[in-house]
């Protein structure tokens, strides 16, 4: 669907190079919502205005259904730009324009008629929830509403991808979970695919099923987003996790914790059934040893349970170790910690 092909972007400024891109290599599949993570300066936007050539590549290559996108003419950019809808952070709408008109302008520049225009906008207006807005001006909206005209606009045009640049970073938790939702109705209804750019770990975890982690214009990490979220390799990655998975005891536990040579401690990771497995009751039933929990966490992923624990074990060496083993034997990921 979309791939990008060791591609490199640099920019010159004042005489100096600036390599906003270093062999980016991603492959987006139909119907994918796939997202991109990174801190300012990562390059996300950079890659995105790759993708709908709003920039040139430096070197490599970008493919849209197989197609190669460097290779076009304008007139061939244009048919290409068609399949591609965009929306912004700041809604880029005209105050002077009404919703209607708003989403009828990429309509209106395909010198749609007149007759297609209404059916194609009102049907767009239901399907955001925006059919009393027809008439509102841009003025008269919530910073939601102005979002769901942003997008409105891009669909008009019936594209195949959607690319959301920051699209919630400027909205409310309430409203941003809203937007959220109209995306991925619109691509379990409409079967488009979705690239977001994102610095929120949050946005990712409620609706992509694919990542990428960007740092210094390199991806470090991609994948899965439930692999990537369970096992996150890349200290920046674990960083982003942290934010919406806690997995650290908390400071006021540590403080009035003291390890001692016959008590060792144990981080937990439960992925799906394990998560909700009696696992620990379990272990202090049949097993020989002391368990205190330090910190337990859980969250959901792609309708996937993951948790988080880390607790105290004591007792004789070999009961800690057959304990430890009758974790493993119940599909959780258990490992020794040293330093907490």
């Amino acid at each position: 669907m979309i791939e990008l092909k060791d591609v490199s972007k640099t920019y010159v400024r004042k005489g100096l190079s600036i390599e906003a891109l270093k062999n980016i290599n991603i492959k987006v599949d139909k119907g994918d919502i796939f997202g991109f993570i990174g801190f300012s300066g990562a390059g996300k936007s950079t890659l995105i205005r790759l993708v709908n050539r709003l920039e040139k590549v430096t070197s490599g290559e970008v493919l849209i259904e197989g197609e190669l996108l460097n290779a076009y003419s304008t007139s061939g950019l244009r048919k290409v730009r068609k399949k591609i809808g965009m929306i912004f952070q700041h809604f880029n709408l005209l105050e002077s324009k009404t919703v209607f008109d708003n989403i009828a302008i990429p309509l209106v520049l395909l010198k749609r008629n007149k007759r297609k225009i209404e059916q194609r906008v009102k049907e767009l207006l239901e399907f955001t929830g925006l059919s009393e807005k027809a008439n509102s001006y841009p003025s008269e909206l919530s910073g939601g509403q102005k979002q769901r005209v942003g997008i409105a606009r891009a669909l008009a045009s019936n594209p195949s991808i959607l690319l959301c640049d920051e699209a919630t970073s400027a909205l409310d938790p309430q409203t941003t979970q809203s937007i959220l939702d109209l995306l991925r109705k619109i691509n379990q209804e409409y079967k488009i695919t979705i690239l977001i750019i994102t610095h929120e770990m949050s946005v990712i975890q409620r609706i992509c099923n694919k990542v990428a982690v960007m740092e210094k214009g390199e991806i470090i990490e991609q994948g899965n987003v439930l692999e990537v979220f369970g096992q996150p390799r890349h200290p920046t990655t674990q960083s982003f996790v942290r934010t919406v998975i806690h997995d650290k005891v908390p400071e006021s536990v540590l403080r009035t914790f003291e390890q001692q040579e016959s008590q060792r401690i144990y981080k937990l990771e439960f992925i799906g059934q394990s998560a909700s497995d009696p696992v620990v009751h379990e272990l202090i039933r049949k097993h020989e040893v002391h368990v205190n929990i330090l910190f337990a966490s859980m969250t959901e992923i792609q309708e996937t349970t993951i948790g988080y624990m880390t607790i105290q074990l004591r007792g004789e060496q070999h009961a800690v170790e057959q304990a430890v083993s009758f974790v493993k034997s119940k599909g959780v990921n258990i490992q020794e910690v040293k330093d907490l």
